[in-house]
């Protein structure tokens, strides 16, 4: 755990009482703040008073006392409604944050690698982590994925922070000055919390207003989203420190896939690094664009390709994503539940054929999006959950 040190003896307020909500409380008290802490959901306050936090009813607080505000990612404070606190507080002149900008304040003499993108985050992150660790380094994993980050270890100047950032994470994060900032992607979600397709973009955007004058910028370029923000940044900075990388197409000047060769082209040279297609826990081509951009990160942080080679090989994948279960009586069994939206569904349908899939859960989209693309290799599907009538409606017509 990082001892937060610099609200000592003073008052700061938490709301949500999570995992990173929890994190935070302790953290703050360790390092000597006065906490306030609320959560609005009864068990969460029992669980949190198990823990030996007192609680402080942020409803009947007087505000004119905080500065700090810091709100869990979950929670809204502006769209679709901001609750209720979040508004006491901007009245109040208080500074919003979440746990992630709390760690930037307290080891600013780390190195920080920011990752996001609307899929691939997780298995990007923990890809690069696994890079570093396997060339030596000293690394630390969590933030959006993993372990809350106020629970991380300290480090020193010879350390790197892998953050997963979310879209709710990158617009609390003030503090934060990333040394490597990598988007891998856009499609629409989340589009209630960010008042439309324009508020989540420029929250992704965020990402590199949060990033050092030299850092490295490592941007997908299979989407029209993230090519425009590419495009802006070239003209802002001369096209310093932007690396373009793909799983799928040439990217001059940048890291991508061709016929499943890694190749680097960051010094104009197209240096084959390896062939992608014999590492079976990142298959697909929206792997080989997360494999792209970890190897881009390491890279900026002077990794040998061979070594970057080696660890990708020996990555293990992550649970949830394209994990395989079993095969048996030559089936596969795939879980990959933690695809929540039409574009990382249609990723992975498309990395297999003859495919029995099960779906539901709750639909967040209009249409079946890209999924339509790759239902030639759907054999069956087995609708489940609450969206599994409006699902029907869409896979029939």
């Amino acid at each position: 755990m990082i001892d937060v040190t610099s609200f000592a003896n003073k008052p700061v307020g938490v709301l949500g009482l999570g995992r990173s909500g929890l994190s935070a409380v302790r953290a703050l008290a360790a390092g000597g703040a006065e906490v306030w802490a609320w959560d609005d959901q009864a068990a969460s306050r029992d669980k949190a008073i198990e823990e030996g936090v007192e609680l402080t009813d942020l409803y009947q607080s007087d505000w004119s006392q905080l500065n700090t505000l810091v709100l869990s990612p979950g929670i809204p404070d502006q769209y679709p409604k901001p609750h209720e606190i979040a508004t006491r507080a901007r009245a109040a002149g208080c500074e919003i944050i979440c746990d992630v900008d709390l760690l930037a304040r307290e080891v600013s003499a780390a190195r920080f690698v920011g990752v996001s993108g609307t899929n691939g985050k997780s298995t990007t992150t923990a890809l690069i982590g696994h890079i570093l660790k396997a060339a030596g380094r000293s690394v630390e994993i969590g933030g959006n994925y993993g372990i809350p980050a106020l629970d991380l270890a300290p480090l020193g100047e010879d350390g790197t922070y892998v953050l997963e950032l979310s879209s709710y994470q990158l617009e609390r994060i003030p503090s934060v000055r990333l040394d490597v900032a990598v988007l891998l992607n856009i499609s629409p979600d989340h589009l209630d919390r960010h008042g439309g397709l324009d508020g989540y973009v420029a929250a992704k955007r965020i990402l590199f207003e949060r990033s050092k004058e030299n850092a490295q910028t490592i941007i997908g370029m299979e989407d029209s989203h993230c090519r425009g923000i590419s495009l802006e940044l070239m003209i802002d900075r001369g096209g310093k420190g932007i690396v373009p990388i793909s799983g799928s197409a040439r990217t001059p000047g940048g890291v991508y896939v061709e016929n499943g060769m890694l190749i680097d082209d960051l010094e104009n040279q197209q240096q084959s690094i390896m062939d992608l297609r014999v590492v079976p826990t990142l298959p697909g081509q929206h792997n080989w664009q997360n494999t792209a951009a970890a190897y881009a990160a390491a890279r900026a942080a002077d990794i040998e390709p061979e070594t970057i080679a080696a660890a990708i090989k020996s990555f293990s994948g992550l649970a949830h994503r394209q994990e395989l279960i079993r095969e048996f009586n030559g089936v596969a069994y795939i879980n990959d539940s933690k695809a929540t939206n039409t574009e990382a569904a249609a990723k992975a349908l498309g990395c297999y054929e003859n495919v029995y899939w099960i779906a539901g859960g709750q639909f967040k989209e209009e249409d079946l999006g890209t999924i339509e693309e790759v239902m030639p290799q759907v054999k069956q599907v087995y609708l489940i959950g609450e969206a599994q009538d409006q699902l029907a409606g869409l896979l029939g017509s």
